[in-house]
């Protein structure tokens, strides 16, 4: 067995500003690979960017356009992409019905324009990026995408009726884009974060956090960042993975609420 090696090649981090996306670029930029981040946080993005010695570009990923134009931009300044890091992400809690008053519309399409279509926005123009790249090493891979749901996508709670649909789209989206990318030699695999030190959660009082944590079976604390940045690298580097969720959650199954 051999380990795909990236190193020297190009990656997009997409939410790569903070939380997962920042961990996993410091993660990749440290193999060798390098690294753009997007985002719209442009000061922490250049900030970060500047620190692992990546480069940052302000893209908003539920815009087509403005992906197309981040993805050209690092063509230009980086050369041919080979891996795609989908952690861009928003929440947001609303029931499907609250006082008598029906779920927004407005912020039930918000949530999967940014969630699931960003995701797909990236991923499908990322793809036809890759497919041009040479194939490399024993099994004449291109390229890896790596995409991020939730455990919510499963267990989503009380609330989370947005941010569930946009998550499972994901994962539903996983196994056919497999596939469909298969003969490009292209991998396609999501992970499903549960409950992880993100900048929303590092928010709330300790107190909580540890309250949180401990409704995680084994280890019983919040993730960390790393460890998820730990999973991509693994996932970039075993070519038998593909087509496959995982779930990255210390055994947790959400409760109602």
């Amino acid at each position: 067995m051999s380990l795909q090696d990236w190193a020297g090649h190009t990656a997009i981090v997409t939410g790569g500003a903070s939380g997962l996306g920042a961990a996993t670029a410091a993660r990749l930029a440290a193999d060798g690979l390098k690294v753009a981040l997007f985002d719209l946080n442009q000061d922490s993005g250049a900030a970060h960017a500047a620190k692992i010695g990546g480069r940052f570009f302000k893209v908003d990923v539920s815009d087509p356009a403005s992906v197309a134009a981040g993805i050209s931009a690092v063509q230009e300044q980086f050369g041919g992409l080979r891996v795609l890091v989908n952690c861009a992400g928003i929440g947001g809690a609303a029931k499907t019905v609250s006082r008598g008053a029906p779920h927004d519309s407005a912020l039930f399409q918000k949530t999967l324009m940014v969630n699931l279509m960003g995701t797909f926005n990236c991923a499908s123009q990322a793809a036809a990026q890759i497919c041009a790249a040479d194939p490399i090493g024993p099994d004449g891979a291109r390229g890896v995408i790596i995409n991020t749901a939730s455990v919510a996508a499963f267990d989503g709670q009380i609330g989370q009726l947005a941010y569930a649909a946009s998550k499972g789209g994901i994962v539903s989206m996983t196994l056919p884009m497999a596939r469909d990318l298969a003969d490009k030699g292209i991998r396609v695999c999501t992970i499903a974060p549960g409950l992880f030190l993100t900048p929303l959660l590092d928010e709330l009082p300790q107190e909580v956090q540890a309250s949180l944590g401990a409704q995680v079976p084994f280890p019983s604390r919040l993730g960390d960042p790393e460890e998820y940045a730990e999973m991509v690298r693994h996932i970039t580097r075993n070519s038998m993975l593909n087509g496959e969720t995982i779930r990255l959650d210390g055994a947790i199954r959400m409760a109602p609420r």
